[in-house]
């Protein structure tokens, strides 16, 4: 294809491009050279570019790429125009990239995949492809201008470190297993610890569950039952206990975004709360019920534990205990909100604040 011809097409002017002859006062001509101009600029721009360029007319027929592709490639110049280009991708991989093609022609909506190129040393590379639609004033669009980044070493890695962060995890895993042992064999050498050892165990369970929860997972190693999300989190901290799937213990409202310095206290708390319940409250009776309501409201994030339906509540505890003040601490100090618990007759509220600041990092925060 002719440079006239390339940029008649990409600017929406049709088949036929101007042409001297058709020239009496010589504007065309003008607009021949500038669109001559508009072309040697775009392909010296394109292949100054570290990315792969390519283009397409509307319908999806690719009828240019710079430099950069042939050298990556290796394949012959115009070997990949029409739909020579998809037999450069991995086997694997060439179907899905049709159907994603094929449904940003069909949409207008841009197009991004990442899938497999092969390189001309035969090495199939990770590949980033995008792109956007060009349109003219009455919103047609006249051509599809897209870019293929080589991100293969980003890729491999992101792998590298997956398989370290599971190594990681499994590790921290055994800890928790270790610890969870020698507290069993201490109890069981000290009959009269039993009662303090299974609080702790439970405690550390929790913390191992809160681990799971918060630890960097890829696409692939993520629980589906598994979000960085405020309820994501107390779905899987609360899930051991029956009242969740009877629809006796419901979690509603807003749904903040956690990390993993959060989600040990906010453990911590709930699974306080719940064993209480369990063992004093509205989780101790058959039709007793908890209802966990969420409110963000700018940086403040409002939890509010409300029981029903369970034993009678006379009075607040004269004593508090260690659980107690392990709540306060992680509300206080590490969440940096505050608590407060009312002691009704009908069930114990719990209002509690925290810092929407303190539950997720900001982009960029250090870790």
């Amino acid at each position: 294809m002719s440079d006239l011809d390339f940029l008649s097409r990409a600017f929406g002017f049709g088949p036929e491009a101007p042409s001297a002859k058709d020239d009496d006062s010589g504007s065309l001509l003008a607009a021949r050279d500038a669109l001559l101009r508009m072309n040697s600029a775009f392909r010296i721009l394109t292949d100054a570019m570290p990315q792969m360029v390519w283009s397409t007319l509307p319908d999806g027929f690719h009828d240019y790429y710079n430099a950069r592709w042939y050298e990556f490639t290796g394949v012959p110049s115009g070997s990949t125009d029409g739909e020579g280009w998809n037999g450069v991708f991995h086997p694997a991989d060439q179907d899905h990239a049709w159907g994603v093609w094929r449904h940003s022609l069909e949409t207008g909506e841009p197009y991004e995949i990442t899938y497999r190129l092969r390189h001309h040393s035969g090495e199939y590379r990770w590949t980033l492809g995008r792109a956007l639609p060009l349109r003219n004033e009455q919103g047609k669009i006249v051509r599809w201008i897209g870019t293929c980044t080589d991100i293969h070493q980003a890729k491999m890695m992101a792998e590298e470190n997956e398989v370290l962060s599971r190594e990681l995890s499994h590790r921290i895993k055994n800890i928790f297993a270790v610890i969870n042992g020698l507290i069993g064999m201490s109890a069981r050498q000290s009959p009269e610890l039993k009662p303090l050892a299974a609080e702790l165990q439970d405690r550390i369970a929790a913390l191992g569950r809160a681990h799971e929860f918060a630890r960097p997972h890829s696409e692939q190693s993520r629980p589906v039952s598994i979000a960085s999300t405020l309820r994501g989190l107390l779905t899987e901290i609360l899930v051991a206990y029956p009242a969740l799937g009877e629809g006796r213990l419901v979690i509603a409202g807003d749904d903040p975004e956690i990390d993993d310095r959060s989600a040990t206290p906010i453990a911590l708390v709930f699974h306080e709360l719940a064993t209480n319940s369990a063992k004093y409250g509205a989780l101790s009776a058959e039709q007793g019920r908890v209802d966990i309501d969420i409110v963000q409201d700018g940086n403040d994030v409002k939890v509010n534990w409300t029981e029903r339906d369970g034993p009678a509540i006379v009075g607040e505890p004269q004593e508090t205990g260690f659980g107690t003040r392990l709540v306060q601490l992680a509300i206080n100090q590490q969440l940096a909100g505050d608590i407060q618990r009312h002691w009704l007759p009908e069930g114990l509220r719990v209002e509690m604040r925290m810092s929407a600041s303190r539950l997720r990092r900001a982009e960029g925060a250090p870790v």
